[in-house]
């Protein structure tokens, strides 16, 4: 399989943007070998710029709900791009992405729009500051909230640590008031909350952590979480940005049956293009300018392409019953996979929720905190990513990364997974 063109154009990039790449993971470094630049999508499928076709199960992790480029959404881009693609004023669009946003997402009176996940989040914490009072904010191990700088922050020894940078570039007083905690441990939370709750303003987390493998959390854990908030005057942020209108109508949220204080969206809601949003109740936005003093603006927020896009998006789901069919699809995907990896020479699993799937090389049950791999298991996904590379098969480049179903793939593709699989195992 050539990938002449891929390395061509790999070599002048280095040269010309770091690292060759626009977002580290896309560099292949944890796979090794030449990342491969596509050249355009269609349904479940990537073609790159040497010709090859692979069935595709990043869906450019994970706003392509309905694959690539479904009509719907073209058609709805290309009709607003003639109209103008960003205007710096309000739009009829934003207005009705924000009314079925705030339908469909428990506790959600009102929303603002941003351009990224990243900003989102930023932009969240911001408000929860602003609306306790307070500095200090509770994450955890192995949740990914983008690269604010206060967010990155990884954790140390111990139960819950002072935050330190886990970035060069992000000075330590800069994540001071961070407090980094383990996933799935209940007695940590108490013990945090016991000695520093009066401080904290918002703790955040992934309702379904998505960004370390697929790391399932018990309901009783965020249970916890939620009374341990209003008990002590702080807010439950809900980082949705991969779980929002993914897993339901009402993302986590509704699937689990937990109401946060607020929350983030991106992925879904932008139906390809850069899009995030955040939101919460009408008091706690009241604190966002022009309203209240908290600053938060973006010129490209809410522009009409991105909202016609979203609006796609989520009229396609609504009217092809899109949450039960990934539910189905998800369902058919493990009853294909999960045989194959059952007869693999070393620890091989599948953790799934919906059309989310991570192929774990955990040992032992599957994880639901945040635990590094040995490396042999990594070596061992490499080799894995490789051969089903060269077999048409794109997974995340990567063994902590999860796969993304759409509403464009069918059994046959997973049927060809489930063959290319049983050939790299057997090599």
């Amino acid at each position: 399989m050539s990938e002449r063109a891929s390395a061509a154009l790999y070599e002048r990039a280095q040269r010309v943007i770091p690292g060759g790449v626009n977002s580290p993971v896309r560099a292949f470094r944890a796979v090794g070998g030449t990342p491969r630049f596509i050249e355009r999508g269609e349904g479940a499928y990537v073609f790159d710029v040497d010709g090859q076709r692979y069935i595709d199960f990043v869906g450019s992790w994970g706003p392509l709900i309905l694959g690539h480029a479904p009509p719907p959404v073209v058609q709805a881009v290309t009709d607003a791009c003639r109209k103008g693609m960003t205007f710096g004023a309000p739009c009829a669009g934003e207005v009705e992405l924000a009314e079925r946003i705030v339908r469909a997402y428990p506790a959600l009176e009102q929303v603002r729009f941003v351009s990224s996940g990243t900003e989102a989040v930023m932009s969240t914490i911001r408000v929860a500051r602003a609306a306790t009072r307070r500095s200090l904010i509770v994450k955890f191990a192995g949740c990914y909230h983008g690269h604010a700088d206060h967010l990155l922050v990884a954790a140390g020894s111990g139960l819950a640590t002072f935050g330190r940078p886990s970035s060069a570039g992000v000075p330590e007083a800069f994540v001071s008031a961070t407090r980094v905690l383990p996933l799935d441990d209940e007695a940590a939370a108490r013990e945090l909350f016991a000695r520093e709750g009066a401080a904290v303003a918002a703790v955040i987390i992934e309702p379904v952590p998505a960004n370390h493998g697929l790391l399932l959390q018990r309901r009783r854990f965020l249970e916890l979480l939620r009374e341990e908030t209003r008990r002590h005057g702080a807010l439950l942020l809900f980082d949705e940005v991969i779980s929002g209108f993914r897993l339901a109508r009402g993302g986590a949220a509704e699937k689990i049956g937990i109401r946060p204080d607020m929350a983030t969206f991106g992925k879904v809601i932008g139906g390809g293009m850069p899009v995030g949003a955040f939101g919460g109740s009408r008091e706690v936005m009241a604190h966002l300018a022009p309203q209240g003093d908290a600053y938060q603006a973006g010129t490209l927020s809410g522009n009409p392409v991105a909202m016609a896009a979203g609006i796609a998006t989520l009229d396609t789901l609504e009217r092809e019953d899109g949450w039960s069919r990934l539910e189905s699809l998800g369902a058919a995907f493990e009853r294909i996979i999960r045989p194959v990896l059952e007869q693999a020479p070393f620890p091989l699993h599948l953790v799934r929720l919906g059309s989310l799937a991570w192929l774990s090389l955990h040992a032992g049950d599957a994880p639901r905190s945040a635990s590094p791999l040995p490396a042999d298991a990594t070596q061992r996904f490499a080799k894995l990513f490789h051969g089903l590379l060269a077999r048409g098969i794109y997974l995340p480049p990567s063994p902590y990364e999860v796969c993304f179903l759409s509403l464009a793939h069918r059994e046959e593709h997973f049927a060809e997974l489930a063959s290319a699989l049983e050939a790299v195992l057997r090599v």
